[in-house]
């Protein structure tokens, strides 16, 4: 399970523009950084069939199942600071992070 947070929920609604197609976000993973993975959060033109899909709070979550194992139950959150704004993801799977927070290790 992914959980999104109320303030997640609002931000994902307002980047989503269905007339552009776009139905949903995606969360997965890449290799990256210096702890080894790092997040992606983009939004979902198509979902594959073999694509893990999550409702929160009516928003459509989608996730790789390649990627589900390094992101079972995450929390992804959206929090503001000033002029800075960024998702912010608790990843009970994150053995390490870097510490810039942009990479994780599982």
């Amino acid at each position: 399970m992914i959980t999104l947070t109320p303030s997640a929920i609002e931000r994902v609604r307002a980047v989503l523009n269905p007339k552009n197609g776009e139905m949903a976000i995606r969360i997965g993973v890449k290799e990256s950084g210096c702890s080894g993975f790092s997040y992606i959060v983009e939004q979902a033109k198509a979902i594959d069939g073999e694509d893990l899909q999550f409702d929160q709070g009516g928003v459509q979550v989608v996730v790789s199942p390649e990627h589900l194992p390094m992101l079972e139950g995450i929390e992804l959150d959206y929090r503001k600071d000033g002029l800075n704004s960024a998702f912010a993801f608790k990843n009970p799977q994150a053995k390490e992070t870097c510490g810039c927070g942009e990479s994780f290790t599982v």
